[in-house]
């Protein structure tokens, strides 16, 4: 039941994100972020990352609604010290911005680099690079299916299956807190 009802919500974003194309007007986040309450879905008020488990949790009151497997950065372990590491960060941080047009299925940013990434990047003579982000497969895919699944591929960013990545951008309202952990 709840696969029928993320292929009817992908479609439903789909059709959205056409109509918003043709139009020639940005789609607001504000309009699918509520429609996790239309389609009564429960709403996280916040999201854990567990790198070396390579799951995502969706949290509510201390309580896991739901679990999701992710790939991670080609340089899974540790914290993202500079841009061009393949590093996926670790720490506390928000979901700030949403992009339904991305090159990947749907992304939401993660507010990465804060204060802190930004100093640690600048004292080793580096950029601490940014746009990481929670997104689903390409929308071009480059690589089998099975790829995406099994192996840690992206540049630092939290990848999961697009239908994963639907429920994600429904039970997650703006400004989400997200922790990373190792």
């Amino acid at each position: 039941m709840l696969r029928v009802m993320s292929r009817l919500l992908l479609a439903w974003i789909a059709l959205v994100a056409s109509v918003a194309a043709l139009a020639e007007a940005p789609l607001p986040s504000s309009a699918i972020a509520s429609s996790g309450i239309e389609a009564g879905l429960p709403l996280a008020d916040n999201v854990i990352v567990r790198k070396s488990e390579r799951r995502l949790y969706l949290m509510r009151n201390g309580q896991v609604l739901r679990s999701y497997r992710v790939a991670l950065g080609l340089r899974p372990d540790g914290h993202k010290q500079f841009e061009g590491d393949y590093r996926t960060p670790e720490g506390k941080y928000r979901l700030v911005r949403r992009n339904p047009n991305s090159e990947f299925f749907l992304s939401i940013q993660v507010s990465y680099p804060n204060d802190q990434d930004i100093a640690r990047a600048r004292a080793q003579g580096h950029r601490p690079g940014g746009a990481i982000m929670i997104h689903g497969q390409p929308n071009v895919p480059r690589k089998s299916r099975d790829y995406y699944t099994n192996v840690d591929w992206t540049e630092g960013c939290i990848a999961l299956a697009n239908s994963d990545m639907v429920e994600i951008w429904l039970m997650t309202p703006p400004d989400t807190p997200i922790e990373i952990q190792p």
